[in-house]
């Protein structure tokens, strides 16, 4: 038997892994492999090598996790810079203004859903926030969608038109409609609600990050 064999096989048989033993003695892994790959001993070892390093999983996938989640801060981040560089050249576009305050009073600021969301009860405020999504954000008008929150006795396919024309949105981009009881049997909505939507981390981070600039902005001038 080859001297290095010999010292191969003392060396698995202590529990050494081939990438040891290679790192040892020189000899290639695929040369280890071959000679003790059918061995029952070798394929022991090999199965309690494998539990081992499960064993430590948990600590990798904690350092993975780490890593990842701290990729996706500095995108983040780099998301707000964006915004604040941006800020000086939008602050005094009336439109920029109106979407900020529609998104402010009755937008969903949960930055954590990565999804713009304002919901109100009447066209012409989702119609200027489409405006603002498309013209200010820059937002393909594609991506925008809407659905509606109807009464059972609301036609969805009427209230669809409805509300496409007055928003200016095709209804290829309207969801599913989704439908309620009211709490009153006539004093209610007759449009039911639209709820117009993107998805985007990158917007949503922008768009919150502008109304606390304009808020701190207008918050710190000195009332005359």
């Amino acid at each position: 038997m080859r001297k290095d064999k010999q010292k191969a096989e003392a060396l698995r048989r202590s529990g050494k892994s081939y990438k040891e033993i290679r790192k040892i003695l020189g000899v290639p892994t695929a040369t280890l492999s071959g000679w003790f790959k059918d061995m029952p001993w070798s394929i022991e070892i090999r199965d309690k090598l494998a539990t081992t390093a499960s064993f430590s999983y948990p600590e990798k996938l904690k350092l993975m996790v780490a890593a990842i989640r701290k990729k996706y801060d500095l995108l983040h981040e780099a998301y707000r810079q964006e915004a604040i560089t941006e800020f000086p050249l939008l602050k005094n576009d009336p439109l920029f203004i109106t979407g900020l305050m529609l998104y402010w009073g009755e937008g969903d600021k949960n930055v954590k859903n990565s999804q713009i969301d304002l919901t109100n009860s009447d066209p012409k405020m989702i119609r200027v926030f489409y405006i603002f999504l498309v013209n200010v954000m820059k937002i393909p008008k594609e991506k925008i969608k809407i659905s509606l929150i109807l009464y059972p006795d609301l036609i969805d396919a009427v209230q669809k038109n409805f509300w496409s024309k007055a928003t200016g949105i095709p209804m290829s981009q309207f969801y599913k409609s989704s439908v309620i009881q009211g709490r009153h049997p006539t004093r209610r909505l007759s449009y039911g609600v639209g709820m117009i939507r993107v998805g985007g981390r990158k917007y949503k981070e922008k768009l919150l990050k502008w109304i606390d600039l304009y808020s701190w902005e207008v918050g710190n001038q000195i009332i005359a």
